[in-house]
Protein backbone atom coordinates (compact mmCIF):
# COMPACT_ATOMS: atom_id res chain seq x y z
CA UNK A 1 0.00 0.00 0.00
CA UNK A 2 2.86 2.36 0.83
CA UNK A 3 4.47 1.55 -2.55
CA UNK A 4 1.16 2.35 -4.31
CA UNK A 5 0.96 5.71 -2.50
CA UNK A 6 4.46 6.71 -3.55
CA UNK A 7 3.78 5.68 -7.14
CA UNK A 8 0.57 7.71 -7.25
CA UNK A 9 2.39 10.79 -5.98
CA UNK A 10 5.23 10.33 -8.47
CA UNK A 11 3.09 9.83 -11.59
CA UNK A 12 2.16 13.54 -12.18
CA UNK A 13 5.83 14.52 -12.29
CA UNK A 14 6.74 11.49 -14.42
CA UNK A 15 4.10 12.28 -17.04
CA UNK A 16 5.23 15.91 -17.28
CA UNK A 17 8.85 14.84 -17.54
CA UNK A 18 8.09 12.41 -20.40
CA UNK A 19 6.20 15.10 -22.33
CA UNK A 20 9.04 17.50 -21.62
CA UNK A 21 11.62 15.24 -23.33
CA UNK A 22 9.33 14.27 -26.20
CA UNK A 23 9.33 17.93 -27.22
CA UNK A 24 13.10 18.34 -26.94
CA UNK A 25 13.54 18.70 -30.71
CA UNK A 26 11.70 22.02 -30.79
CA UNK A 27 13.91 24.02 -28.48
CA UNK A 28 16.30 25.52 -31.04
CA UNK A 29 13.61 28.11 -31.91
CA UNK A 30 12.24 28.47 -28.39
CA UNK A 31 13.02 32.15 -27.86
CA UNK A 32 10.25 34.69 -28.20
CA UNK A 33 10.33 36.95 -31.23
CA UNK A 34 11.22 40.50 -30.17
CA UNK A 35 10.87 42.30 -33.51
CA UNK A 36 7.58 44.16 -33.07
CA UNK A 37 7.11 44.66 -36.82
CA UNK A 38 6.81 40.93 -37.51
CA UNK A 39 3.48 40.36 -35.75
CA UNK A 40 0.82 42.28 -33.84
CA UNK A 41 -2.42 42.02 -31.84
CA UNK A 42 -4.46 44.52 -33.83
CA UNK A 43 -8.01 43.35 -34.57
CA UNK A 44 -8.45 42.65 -38.27
CA UNK A 45 -4.72 42.92 -38.97
CA UNK A 46 -3.09 40.51 -41.42
CA UNK A 47 -0.34 40.10 -38.82
CA UNK A 48 -2.75 39.43 -35.95
CA UNK A 49 -3.03 36.20 -33.86
CA UNK A 50 -5.22 34.28 -36.37
CA UNK A 51 -2.49 34.72 -39.02
CA UNK A 52 0.72 34.20 -36.98
CA UNK A 53 1.13 30.65 -38.28
CA UNK A 54 1.02 31.83 -41.89
CA UNK A 55 3.58 34.63 -41.60
CA UNK A 56 6.68 32.41 -41.37
CA UNK A 57 7.37 28.73 -41.87
CA UNK A 58 9.08 28.50 -38.48
CA UNK A 59 5.93 29.90 -36.86
CA UNK A 60 3.82 26.98 -38.04
CA UNK A 61 3.09 25.82 -34.49
CA UNK A 62 0.98 28.95 -33.98
CA UNK A 63 -1.48 27.44 -36.48
CA UNK A 64 -0.87 23.70 -36.41
CA UNK A 65 0.25 23.01 -32.83
CA UNK A 66 -1.92 20.94 -30.52
CA UNK A 67 -0.41 22.10 -27.21
CA UNK A 68 -0.81 25.85 -27.57
CA UNK A 69 -1.13 28.52 -24.87
CA UNK A 70 -2.95 30.27 -23.32
CA UNK A 71 -5.85 28.08 -22.19
CA UNK A 72 -8.87 28.32 -19.93
CA UNK A 73 -8.15 26.75 -16.57
CA UNK A 74 -11.62 25.32 -16.16
CA UNK A 75 -12.52 23.39 -13.02
CA UNK A 76 -13.97 20.67 -15.25
CA UNK A 77 -10.51 19.88 -16.63
CA UNK A 78 -8.46 20.30 -13.46
CA UNK A 79 -7.20 17.48 -11.25
CA UNK A 80 -6.15 18.49 -7.74
CA UNK A 81 -2.87 16.87 -6.67
CA UNK A 82 -0.34 17.15 -3.86
CA UNK A 83 2.55 15.35 -5.56
CA UNK A 84 3.82 18.26 -7.66
CA UNK A 85 5.32 19.92 -4.61
CA UNK A 86 5.93 23.54 -3.69
CA UNK A 87 7.67 25.71 -6.29
CA UNK A 88 11.32 25.86 -5.21
CA UNK A 89 12.77 29.32 -5.90
CA UNK A 90 16.36 30.38 -5.52
CA UNK A 91 16.47 33.92 -6.90
CA UNK A 92 19.22 36.50 -6.39
CA UNK A 93 19.62 40.20 -7.06
CA UNK A 94 21.28 41.20 -10.34
CA UNK A 95 21.52 44.21 -12.62
CA UNK A 96 18.43 44.54 -14.79
CA UNK A 97 16.84 46.71 -17.45
CA UNK A 98 13.34 47.64 -18.58
CA UNK A 99 12.72 47.31 -22.32
CA UNK A 100 9.87 48.55 -24.49
CA UNK A 101 9.64 45.76 -27.06
CA UNK A 102 6.86 47.44 -28.99
CA UNK A 103 4.28 44.76 -28.20
CA UNK A 104 5.01 44.60 -24.45
CA UNK A 105 7.17 45.89 -21.60
CA UNK A 106 9.84 43.45 -20.39
CA UNK A 107 12.17 43.37 -17.39
CA UNK A 108 15.43 41.57 -18.21
CA UNK A 109 18.30 40.43 -16.01
CA UNK A 110 21.81 40.71 -17.47
CA UNK A 111 23.40 37.91 -15.44
CA UNK A 112 22.39 34.90 -13.34
CA UNK A 113 19.35 36.01 -11.34
CA UNK A 114 18.70 32.57 -9.86
CA UNK A 115 16.32 29.79 -10.75
CA UNK A 116 13.35 27.61 -9.95
CA UNK A 117 13.49 23.82 -9.78
CA UNK A 118 10.94 21.71 -11.65
CA UNK A 119 11.25 17.93 -11.92
CA UNK A 120 14.80 18.21 -10.57
CA UNK A 121 15.85 20.62 -13.34
CA UNK A 122 17.08 24.17 -12.72
CA UNK A 123 15.34 26.78 -14.87
CA UNK A 124 17.13 30.13 -14.72
CA UNK A 125 15.17 33.37 -14.76
CA UNK A 126 15.75 35.39 -17.94
CA UNK A 127 13.00 38.01 -18.09
CA UNK A 128 9.45 38.86 -17.19
CA UNK A 129 6.83 40.78 -19.15
CA UNK A 130 3.20 41.84 -18.92
CA UNK A 131 0.06 41.12 -20.95
CA UNK A 132 -3.23 42.99 -20.65
CA UNK A 133 -5.81 41.69 -20.28
CA UNK A 134 -4.70 38.32 -18.93
CA UNK A 135 -3.99 35.61 -21.49
CA UNK A 136 -5.03 32.67 -19.32
CA UNK A 137 -8.55 32.58 -17.93
CA UNK A 138 -9.95 30.72 -14.92
CA UNK A 139 -13.39 29.19 -15.44
CA UNK A 140 -13.90 31.54 -18.37
CA UNK A 141 -12.98 34.70 -16.45
CA UNK A 142 -10.32 36.94 -17.96
CA UNK A 143 -8.42 39.14 -15.52
CA UNK A 144 -6.96 42.61 -16.03
CA UNK A 145 -3.26 41.74 -16.27
CA UNK A 146 -0.89 38.77 -16.47
CA UNK A 147 2.81 38.65 -15.64
CA UNK A 148 5.04 35.99 -17.19
CA UNK A 149 8.34 35.07 -15.53
CA UNK A 150 10.30 33.26 -18.24
CA UNK A 151 12.93 30.71 -17.20
CA UNK A 152 15.37 28.71 -19.33
CA UNK A 153 17.49 25.64 -18.59
CA UNK A 154 21.23 25.23 -19.24
CA UNK A 155 23.77 22.49 -19.96
CA UNK A 156 22.59 19.29 -21.63
CA UNK A 157 19.00 20.48 -21.29
CA UNK A 158 19.72 23.92 -22.76
CA UNK A 159 16.83 26.12 -23.95
CA UNK A 160 14.00 24.27 -22.20
CA UNK A 161 11.50 26.83 -20.97
CA UNK A 162 9.35 27.11 -17.87
CA UNK A 163 7.05 30.06 -17.24
CA UNK A 164 5.45 31.21 -14.00
CA UNK A 165 2.25 33.16 -14.59
CA UNK A 166 0.64 35.63 -12.16
CA UNK A 167 -2.87 37.02 -12.68
CA UNK A 168 -4.04 40.45 -11.49
CA UNK A 169 -7.37 42.21 -10.99
CA UNK A 170 -8.00 45.92 -10.53
CA UNK A 171 -7.37 47.04 -6.96
CA UNK A 172 -4.37 48.33 -5.06
CA UNK A 173 -1.23 49.22 -7.07
CA UNK A 174 1.28 46.45 -7.67
CA UNK A 175 4.54 47.29 -5.80
CA UNK A 176 6.81 46.09 -8.60
CA UNK A 177 5.07 48.16 -11.28
CA UNK A 178 5.13 51.15 -8.92
CA UNK A 179 8.89 50.74 -8.70
CA UNK A 180 9.29 50.78 -12.49
CA UNK A 181 6.64 53.31 -13.46
CA UNK A 182 9.14 56.16 -13.94
CA UNK A 183 11.13 54.05 -16.42
CA UNK A 184 8.02 52.99 -18.31
CA UNK A 185 6.75 56.58 -18.51
CA UNK A 186 10.11 57.71 -19.93
CA UNK A 187 9.80 55.49 -22.99
CA UNK A 188 6.15 55.82 -23.99
CA UNK A 189 5.89 55.18 -27.75
CA UNK A 190 9.63 54.64 -27.92
CA UNK A 191 11.39 51.34 -28.43
CA UNK A 192 14.05 51.79 -25.77
CA UNK A 193 15.88 50.12 -22.90
CA UNK A 194 16.52 51.70 -19.50
CA UNK A 195 18.88 50.33 -16.86
CA UNK A 196 17.12 49.86 -13.53
CA UNK A 197 20.12 48.89 -11.43
CA UNK A 198 20.07 45.88 -9.10
CA UNK A 199 16.70 44.14 -8.96
CA UNK A 200 15.91 41.14 -6.74
CA UNK A 201 13.36 38.84 -8.46
CA UNK A 202 12.18 37.77 -5.01
CA UNK A 203 10.44 41.16 -4.80
CA UNK A 204 7.90 39.69 -7.22
CA UNK A 205 5.64 37.92 -4.75
CA UNK A 206 4.04 34.78 -6.11
CA UNK A 207 1.21 34.84 -3.59
CA UNK A 208 -0.35 31.58 -2.48
CA UNK A 209 1.12 28.09 -2.60
CA UNK A 210 -1.50 26.68 -4.98
CA UNK A 211 -0.73 26.71 -8.69
CA UNK A 212 -1.96 25.22 -11.95
CA UNK A 213 0.47 23.13 -14.02
CA UNK A 214 0.16 22.10 -17.65
CA UNK A 215 2.26 21.66 -20.80
CA UNK A 216 1.80 24.39 -23.38
CA UNK A 217 3.65 26.83 -25.60
CA UNK A 218 5.00 30.33 -25.88
CA UNK A 219 2.07 32.73 -26.32
CA UNK A 220 3.91 34.77 -28.98
CA UNK A 221 5.61 33.58 -32.18
CA UNK A 222 7.16 31.11 -32.79
CA UNK A 223 4.59 29.56 -30.38
CA UNK A 224 7.11 26.83 -29.49
CA UNK A 225 5.53 23.92 -27.64
CA UNK A 226 6.85 21.97 -24.67
CA UNK A 227 6.77 24.93 -22.26
CA UNK A 228 6.07 24.02 -18.63
CA UNK A 229 3.46 26.43 -17.29
CA UNK A 230 2.84 27.14 -13.60
CA UNK A 231 -0.02 29.62 -13.04
CA UNK A 232 -0.39 30.81 -9.45
CA UNK A 233 -3.98 30.41 -8.26
CA UNK A 234 -3.96 33.52 -6.06
CA UNK A 235 -5.13 36.63 -7.89
CA UNK A 236 -3.02 39.68 -7.08
CA UNK A 237 -4.01 43.34 -7.47
CA UNK A 238 -2.93 46.10 -9.84
CA UNK A 239 -4.25 49.62 -10.26
CA UNK A 240 -6.18 50.72 -13.32
CA UNK A 241 -3.57 53.45 -13.82
CA UNK A 242 -0.75 50.88 -13.96
CA UNK A 243 -2.52 48.75 -16.55
CA UNK A 244 -3.22 51.86 -18.62
CA UNK A 245 0.45 52.89 -18.47
CA UNK A 246 1.59 49.47 -19.73
CA UNK A 247 -0.77 49.71 -22.70
CA UNK A 248 0.03 53.34 -23.52
CA UNK A 249 3.79 52.76 -23.35
CA UNK A 250 3.92 50.21 -26.15
CA UNK A 251 3.39 51.41 -29.69
CA UNK A 252 1.70 48.54 -31.50
CA UNK A 253 -1.58 50.55 -31.54
CA UNK A 254 -3.52 47.53 -30.21
CA UNK A 255 -6.02 47.76 -27.36
CA UNK A 256 -4.59 44.59 -25.87
CA UNK A 257 -1.59 42.29 -26.17
CA UNK A 258 -3.23 39.03 -25.13
CA UNK A 259 -3.42 36.02 -27.43
CA UNK A 260 -6.89 34.40 -27.63
CA UNK A 261 -7.60 31.19 -25.70
CA UNK A 262 -6.37 28.04 -27.47
CA UNK A 263 -7.98 24.57 -27.60
CA UNK A 264 -7.10 22.29 -24.69
CA UNK A 265 -6.95 19.19 -26.94
CA UNK A 266 -7.36 16.73 -24.06
CA UNK A 267 -4.35 18.02 -22.15
CA UNK A 268 -4.32 17.44 -18.42
CA UNK A 269 -4.32 20.39 -16.03
CA UNK A 270 -3.11 19.84 -12.49
CA UNK A 271 -3.75 22.07 -9.48
CA UNK A 272 -1.17 21.70 -6.75
CA UNK A 273 -2.77 21.88 -3.32
CA UNK A 274 -0.48 21.07 -0.36
CA UNK A 275 -3.56 20.30 1.76
CA UNK A 276 -4.88 17.71 -0.67
CA UNK A 277 -5.20 14.36 1.08
CA UNK A 278 -2.76 11.69 -0.09
CA UNK A 279 -4.14 8.58 -1.77
CA UNK A 280 -3.92 5.50 0.47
Amino acid sequence: MEHQTRLTMFLPNLVLLLIFFLHSTTWTTAQEVENETEFDYIKGSKKGPPHWGDLKKEWGACKNGNMQSPIDLSRHNVRVVSGLGKLKKNYKAQNASITNRGHDIALKWEKDAGSIIINGINFFLRQCHWHSPSEHTINGRRYDLELHMVHESKGNLKNRIAVIGLLFKIGRPDPILSKFSKYIKSMVDEKAEKNTGIIDPSEIKLGGKKYYRYMGSLTVPPCTEGVIWSINKKIRSVSRKQVKLLREAVHDHAEKNARPIQPLNRRGIQLYDPKQKKVN
